[in-house]
């Protein structure tokens, strides 16, 4: 049931994805997690074809990546042919192993412009990018795709059995609509619908945050692999627990310690690659999602989200983990309770909605 898979002669080992995430796998996100182990492919944020083709520095930067990375794609996304074109060279210049067109960002911004889920409801335009990239790379290309544009209209097996003749080589479906945005629940029927109907790989997206999750759509739908997006915030171990638990290996659970020293390591790739305040903000979304569920989690998050400096962060984390290592009740910054911080968006909302 769970098996590597290939995307040409690229083995896709194990059957695992860290699912594209705007604002939130750039570099050391992918990096951190690829080290705690369990990633077949790692995929960059979704990269504007406008920025690259014009020379944009920050779009640039989302393309790099490390060797320890391997295999890694470089995810798209435009609604130009030629500039899709252009910027599919570039990403096989810079090294990418794969070539992803990301046909489902529910963005208003992205969507206005023809690109991301609006290619969903513009069939010519979206035959048109998928030739001129393939003729455009010698790398594999794959698309994202979703269930629909409009909740009334669910075409996604009709978008895969374009894309698949098109010359797409592996197909990954988020079963929600541009309509549903992040709501509700991902239609993971679907993925099985695809999957009996094209010949290509056909990986699932949506809602997996567990091991059980895992395996429970790997048998309802014979997919050969599944992205994990969200969920990896939350857990960064979730794909080496399920690559144990398919070598029947005792599933890894990690120690306080192991949590504490995570984010420190984060915290410390952060500040090697980019300035101190950017690196403050990033840390701030992953400690959110990361310390849900701990115990004093959300004074912890609050405490660390009104935190301006290294030395502010780094403060926080270790009174934290002193406090509940030791038993005792933790009260945020100044021994009193705060109120929660403010939600953290979800993948590319988290670069649209302020950009």
């Amino acid at each position: 049931m769970t098996k590597p898979f290939q995307i040409r002669d690229i083995e896709i080992n194990p059957p695992l994805i860290l699912s594209p995430m705007a604002g939130v796998t750039d570099i050391s996100f992918r990096r951190l997690l690829k080290r705690r182990g369990g990633i077949g492919l790692t995929v960059s944020e979704f990269i504007s074809v406008e920025g690259l083709t014009r020379n944009n520095p920050k779009s640039k930067r989302q393309m790099r990546f490390f060797e320890e990375e391997r295999p890694y794609a470089v995810q798209i996304f435009g609604g130009q042919p030629a500039r899709m074109a252009m910027a599919a060279q570039m990403a096989e210049e810079i090294g990418a192993d794969i070539l992803d067109i990301n046909c489902g960002c529910p963005a208003p911004k992205v969507v206005k412009h023809g690109g991301g889920s609006g290619l969903l409801k513009d069939y010519p335009r979206l035959e048109t990018i998928l030739k001129e990239v393939r003729k455009a790379i010698k790398i594999p290309m794959t698309v994202k795709i979703r269930a629909g544009f409009y909740d009334h209209t669910i075409n996604a097996v009709e978008t895969a059995l374009l894309a698949e003749a098109c010359g797409a080589e592996h197909i990954a479906l988020h079963g929600r609509t541009k309509e549903q945005g992040y709501k509700g629940l991902a239609n993971w029927d679907l993925v099985r619908q695809i999957k009996e109907v094209v010949k290509v790989p056909v990986s699932g997206s949506g809602d997996v945050t567990t091991i059980e999750g895992a395996f429970a759509r790997w048998r309802e739908t014979n997919c050969d692999g599944i992205l994990i997006g969200r969920g990896a915030m939350a857990n960064p171990w979730i794909f080496r627990q399920i690559e144990d638990t398919i070598a029947g290996r005792e599933v890894f659970q990690p120690t306080l310690e192991d949590k504490q020293a995570v984010l420190l390591e984060y915290f410390e790739m952060l500040r090697e690659d980019m300035p101190e305040l950017p690196a403050i903000g990033r840390m701030k979304q992953l400690a959110g999602q990361f310390t849900r569920g701990l115990q004093g989690g959300a004074l912890f998050r609050t405490s660390i989200y009104h935190s301006h400096s290294v030395a502010e962060i780094l403060d926080r984390i270790a009174e934290y983990f002193s406090a509940i290592s030791e038993g005792r009740p933790y009260y945020g910054e100044a021994g009193a309770p705060v109120e929660e911080e403010a939600p953290v968006l979800d993948s590319c909302e988290a670069a649209t909605a302020t950009s």
